[in-house]
């Protein structure tokens, strides 16, 4: 129950740091099958703006439900469109199918992705070696992500989708900050780009997927980055 307020507690502070809709601090949470007080109309009418509000609420119904129990598998647009209090057509006006949705849904849960700076390399390469740290402990801190994520490795066009998305990208992101660092001479340039890429990300990936015991101390980052600049060899004997 820890880990699902604090998940409540972290959407609310997205929004504002404002209470839900039709939950005021120290309100009963609402049930899966109720819509959310004051829940968008099911319809804007064509030629309006995206309600904001509709998107939350179809989010936070998504949320519901799984928190209930529902498996991601026995989700079905109608019964999101049911439970957020709009139509299914404000559904896919937005996301094209379950997978879209569901994956917006995983991101919305997840800490945000840092901003980089574009023109960095080792900087930019800490940033996002620090933000894969942040999302593993996130997903120990909450039973909820931790079962999203497990379900959506037995989906292969759910993971499929998330992997194209959200990691691909940011797989991009940290490949041009390494590219960046070669050509800044902060790295050695008679090497592969995507071993160096490797070389950095592996170690985190060993402690955040292949490890979930294994300790994720703050500077974690810093540590792999030298580590890696030192090299491995013992020092030189004099």
């Amino acid at each position: 129950m820890q880990g699902q307020d604090g998940e409540r507690d972290r959407r609310g502070a997205r929004n504002g740091g404002e209470p839900q809709a039709g939950a005021p601090t120290g309100a009963p949470a609402r049930t899966p099958a109720e819509a959310p007080a004051g829940a968008p109309d099911a319809e804007p009418r064509r030629g309006r703006p995206r309600s904001a509000a509709a998107e939350r609420a179809i989010l936070d119904a998504v949320i519901a439900l799984l928190e209930a129990g529902e498996p991601l598998a026995g989700l079905s647009i109608e019964r999101i469109a049911r439970t957020a209090g709009v139509g299914k057509a404000t559904i896919y006006r937005r996301w094209s199918g379950k997978e879209e949705l569901f994956v917006d849904v995983v991101r919305d849960m997840e800490p945000d992705d840092p901003p980089v700076s574009g023109t960095e390399g080792l900087a930019d390469v800490r940033v996002m070696l620090e933000s894969l740290r942040t999302r593993s402990l996130a997903q120990r801190s909450s039973a909820l992500l931790h079962n999203i994520f497990a379900q959506m490795k037995s989906h292969p066009k759910l993971w499929n989708e998330y992997h194209g998305t959200v990691i691909a990208p940011r797989r991009v992101v940290m490949l041009e900050a390494v590219r960046r660092a070669v050509a800044a001479g902060e790295l050695r340039d008679d090497l592969d780009v995507e071993l160096i890429d490797d070389l950095f990300i592996g170690p985190m990936l060993a402690r955040t997927v292949h490890r979930p015991d294994a300790p994720l101390p703050d500077d974690l980052a810093d540590r792999i980055i030298t580590t890696l600049l030192q090299g491995l060899a013992p020092a030189a004997r004099v």
